[in-house]
Parts: structure tokens; C-alpha cells; sequence
């Protein structure tokens, strides 16, 4: 794991039923959901998960409805007491902090926004996003100017004294994040935020939220059960099926190389010219004149550039364009036409 890791999830175990502990204990780890619940009486949710979240970055957490993702992150937060394994935020230990602990960690250190926004309808734009601060015991003059400053942040300037019946779905949406936002919050948890609105509003949120993320790097965790979302928004992402992590990697790791059939499925019909890289679809073989390209420094195009960001340059080309090392400008390998093209068909 890394040294900059803020959130360390290990061999997290959550089972519901009456004797979870026990039951644990005595489990043949090689049953199948179905098989735990027919044999024990309990439903394992989550099941020995393992992985680290960077400080600073947006880390996705994506399944389908059962997948157990929810019942994840809230054992993160213990909001879902896990059954096993351990969660480490910076050096502290989530899973064996006492009550008072664990309220100044989700008073002080995080904030969660919900699909279904939680805004308290008699409360005023203003009221609800400092009601954090107001839990905190924040004088009022100080909450006030906290909740402007984030209020214009989210772009709902002038809408401070309006009610939440007042607003669209959208908007209520930007308050919850507000809300969220002004407690100034190390950590932010995102409980399928966008899911409950209409398609273009969601796409403006996704990318408002990338904006404020761009310029506040948070440590976000992020759940969703659109693939589409994930790599949108995911710096990594971390795909459940029954309880289990299937695969864990960034979004051009996961398109490019999908671990089995289950990642698979989700990755075909994503645009990859939108995902994947120069250096990932390289040629690692130069011709002289690429070779010539590089040594002149003519036309270089760093290994991290998105292909997307290549098509115009590429397609009415006839030649192969030298891939550099982004950080050390090392020759990599060359890209023509006729790989971008290839890697804009959506099948792999």
C-alpha cells in the first residue's frame, strides 16, 4: 500500500444474519452466496475486500444493484458495522474507534451526499448548507459566510433564501453538495449523487463535480452502477460482483485489460478513443522517420495524451508520429491512422 494512501480498506468482511461472527469463522470461503445463505442463514454483502484510496483522488466504487457497494462504503464509514478486517483513515483505525471517536470523524474529517439530496424542506438554501456547521456549534455570522462562499461555488448565487420545494432536482443536488463542501471536509463520500436525474442535468453535475474536485482535490469515494460514470469520474475504480472486488485499476487499465468476462461486458460499448492513451496503443517499434521526428523534436505527442485528443492531428496523416515518456521525454514507441482508428471502434 502507499504511503499516501488516506483510506485503507483490508480484508473487509460484512455478513447479515444473527451470528455473523461465528458464522465467519466456520465459512468455506469457496461456497457461493447462494450456497452461504441455503447453508447458514445469513447473506454475505461484502467479502474480504482489500484496497487503498490516494489521497486527493476520486476513487469509484461501481456494481450493479446487489453488487454489495453501498454496504462497502458504509462499512468505511461504520454507519455498517463491519463483520471483519480493518479500515485505516491516515493512521487511525476506523473499526476500533469508540462512539466519540467516530462522531469527530463524521463531524470534522468527512461528509456524504446522497442520491435523494436529504435537504430539510423547512430549512432555507442558506439553512441547509450550514447545517453541518451549525451541528458543529459554528457562531451563526461565520456560518452564514461560509455557506455564501460555497453556495457560489456550486453556482447557486442568489438562491440563498429559497426553499428546497423551490429549486429543481439539479439544484437541490448542488445544495446537498454545498452542504457537503462547507464543513470543509477531508473526505467526501458520494452515494450515487447524479442517479435520480434527468441525463443532461447529470452529465452538467458530473462535470461541475470534476471542476470543484480539479481545484479542491478532495479524497472523494464514489459510488455508482454506471460504467459510463465510473470512468468518467474515477481516478480508480473498483468493480464489485456479489460481494467481491472483481477488478481494481484506473480507467484505461480496466478498458484495456479487463480482468474476466464480468469487467468485460461493461467495457464494450465504451468509447475507448475516449479512455485510452497514446502510450497504451503505441507501436513500441519506430520507423526511421518517426526516429528522425523524435531527434528533431518535431510532432512528439506525450504517452498520456487521449486519443480522442489525437483524431484530428492523426486521421488526415499519412505518417507515424513519435510517443514520448511524459515525464523524461524518452522516445516510447509511434502512433499513425491507422491505430487510432482501430482504437475507435468500440469492441475490443
Amino acid at each position: 500500500m502507499s504511503n499516501n494512501a488516506k483510506i485503507t480498506c483490508s480484508n473487509v468482511w460484512k455478513l447479515f444474519g444473527p451470528d455473523e461472527k461465528r458464522v465467519l469463522k466456520d465459512l468455506d470461503q469457496n461456497l457461493s452466496r447462494n450456497e452461504v445463505q441455503l447453508k447458514t442463514g445469513h447473506v454475505v454483502a461484502v467479502k474480504d475486500v482489500s484496497f487503498s484510496i490516494q489521497k486527493g483522488e476520486t476513487f469509484v466504487v461501481m456494481g450493479l444493484s446487489g453488487s454489495g457497494k453501498s454496504t462497502l462504503v458504509r462499512c468505511l464509514t461504520r454507519l455498517i458495522e463491519p463483520t471483519a478486517g480493518t479500515v485505516m483513515m491516515d493512521d487511525q483505525d476506523v473499526t476500533k474507534m469508540g462512539t466519540n471517536e467516530l462522531l469527530d470523524l463524521r463531524r470534522n474529517k468527512m461528509s456524504m451526499v446522497f442520491q435523494h439530496f436529504g435537504l430539510f424542506p423547512h430549512r432555507t438554501v442558506l439553512e441547509n448548507i450550514g447545517y453541518g456547521l451549525e451541528i458543529r456549534g459554528t457562531k451563526k455570522q461565520e456560518r452564514t459566510d461560509k455557506s455564501m462562499e460555497v453556495l457560489k461555488m456550486v453556482g447557486l448565487e442568489g438562491w440563498h433564501n429559497n426553499y428546497p420545494r423551490e429549486l429543481s432536482g439539479g439544484m437541490q443536488q448542488r445544495v446537498g453538495l454545498a452542504r457537503a463542501l462547507a464543513v470543509d471536509p477531508e473526505i467526501l463520500i458520494f452515494d450515487e449523487p447524479f442517479s435520480a436525474l434527468d441525463p443532461l442535468i447529470r452529465r452538467e453535475m458530473q462535470d461541475e463535480l470534476l471542476k470543484l474536485q480539479e481545484k479542491l482535490q478532495k479524497t472523494m469515494v464514489f459510488i455508482t452502477h454506471d460504467f459510463l460514470e465510473a470512468i468518467k469520474m474515477g481516478d480508480h475504480i473498483a468493480i464489485m460482483k456479489d460481494g467481491e472486488v472483481s477488478q481494481v485499476g484506473t480507467p484505461e487499465e480496466i478498458v484495456a485489460n479487463p480482468k474476466d468476462q464480468y469487467v468485460k461486458d461493461f467495457c464494450e460499448d465504451v468509447p475507448k478513443y475516449k479512455v485510452l492513451s497514446a502510450g497504451k496503443v503505441m507501436r513500441k517499434e519506430c520507423c526511421e522517420e518517426t526516429k528522425k521526428l523524435y531527434e528533431d523534436k518535431s510532432s512528439c505527442i506525450p504517452d498520456n495524451s487521449k486519443i480522442e485528443t489525437l483524431i484530428d492531428k492523426l486521421v488526415d496523416s499519412d505518417k507515424s508520429f513519435p510517443v514520448t515518456c511524459s515525464d523524461t521525454g524518452d522516445l516510447l514507441g509511434e502512433i499513425d491512422r491507422s491505430i487510432v482508428m482501430k482504437s475507435m471502434k468500440s469492441a475490443s
